[in-house]
């Protein structure tokens, strides 16, 4: 089984030494996921994970799990097709992809970015049963405790709501 997990387009260092720790690892091991896609973006990886920070794609065992770690592709829908799990961080582009997509999905939202707008995004859709969200010092816990089966389906997009939204606005309802 595969886990794709990414940064998008920013620099969330702790959220990638988290997913290369022992922890986690064991924990994605312990669920069955033998192969880990990471998109790092551009987060610096700790010296002694073996990974040279000015490389752009590498390949490496650690505890039965095969790694491939990468900075960044013209497009991720591959990667999100392939999955069968995605860890995240809290961007609303992403995380819409993936519901989009019925995958199972665990966010993590970056504490550094202004207003913490992703912590409100990832509790208002966990609250909804859509995906789960974690923070970097529960993830193993959160891998660990992950039932895909009690995820809710996310609603198909229906343009026409937008469209009866803004009719009723404009009054031509």
């Amino acid at each position: 089984m595969r886990v794709f997990v990414t940064v998008g387009s920013t620099k969330f260092d702790s959220l990638i030494q988290s997913v290369l720790s022992d922890d986690v690892l064991h924990a994605f091991n312990a669920k069955g996921y033998t192969d880990i896609v990471v998109q790092c973006g551009n987060s610096q990886l700790d010296p002694s994970s073996g990974l040279v920070t000015n490389e752009t794609a590498w390949t490496l065992e650690r505890d039965g799990i095969r790694l491939d770690m990468w900075r960044f592709k013209p497009s991720l829908e591959e990667e999100y097709n392939g999955a069968d799990l995605v860890v995240s961080h809290a961007g609303s582009g992403t995380i819409l992809d993936v519901l989009r997509k019925s995958k199972a999905l665990i966010v993590v939202p970056n504490p550094t970015l202004l207003d913490n707008h992703q912590e409100e995004l990832a509790k208002a859709l966990a609250d909804l049963g859509h995906l789960k969200a974690s923070n970097i010092r529960e993830l193993a816990r959160t891998i660990r405790e992950l039932d895909i089966s009690t995820i809710k389906p996310f609603p198909a997009f229906d343009g026409s709501r937008f469209r009866r939204l803004l009719d009723e606005e404009m009054g031509f309802v």
